[in-house]
C-alpha cells in the first residue's frame, strides 16, 4: 500500500520502535529514506541500517541505538515539511532545536544534511524533520 508521506511513515516507525524498545524496525526502501537514516546514524541517533531483499522488494532494516540503561538515544523526532505544507529555510535562517540540543535535517542541493553542515556549506533547502 502506498503512503502519501513515506518520510513521515519512516519517522513514525523509528519513534514507535524506540518507545517499544525494539532492536530494529523495517520499512519499505527508498533512496531518500536510506539517506535520511544514514544522516541519523552519523549523528549517533541510530546504530546501523541494511537494505534487504524481501520477496522481490527492497526493505530498509534500521537498528535503534540505546544507552547503557536501555533508554533510546533518540528521545524525540518531528516531521516539519509535509506534502501539504512545504517549509524551506535559507542558510542564514536556520531554526534551533531544543536550544541546540537537537538537529534539523534538510534536503538541499548538496544532499540530505544536518543544519550545522548546511550552514557551513552555505546552502538552504527543505526542512524535513527535527530530531532530539
Amino acid at each position: 500500500m502506498a503512503t502519501t508521506d513515506p518520510i513521515a511513515d519512516l519517522l513514525t516507525r523509528v519513534r514507535n520502535g524506540a518507545r517499544a524498545r525494539k532492536e530494529y524496525i523495517e520499512c519499505p526502501w527508498s533512496t531518500i529514506k536510506e539517506r535520511l537514516v544514514r544522516v541519523l546514524i552519523d549523528e549517533g541517533y541510530l546504530t546501523e541500517c541494511n537494505v534487504i531483499e524481501n520477496e522481490g522488494k527492497k526493505d530498509l532494516r534500521v537498528w535503534i541505538r540505546y544507552d547503557n540503561s536501555h533508554q533510546p538515544v533518540l528521545t524525540g523526532i518531528r516531521r516539519i515539511s509535509k506534502p501539504s505544507l512545504r517549509v524551506y529555510v535559507g542558510a542564514g535562517s536556520m531554526p534551533r532545536v531544543r536550544g541546540g540540543l537537537g538537529v534539523n535535517i534538510l534536503s538541499t542541493p548538496a544532499g540530505i544534511l544536518v543544519d550545522r553542515e548546511a550552514m557551513r556549506q552555505k546552502v538552504g533547502g527543505e526542512l524535513l524533520c527535527s530530531v532530539w
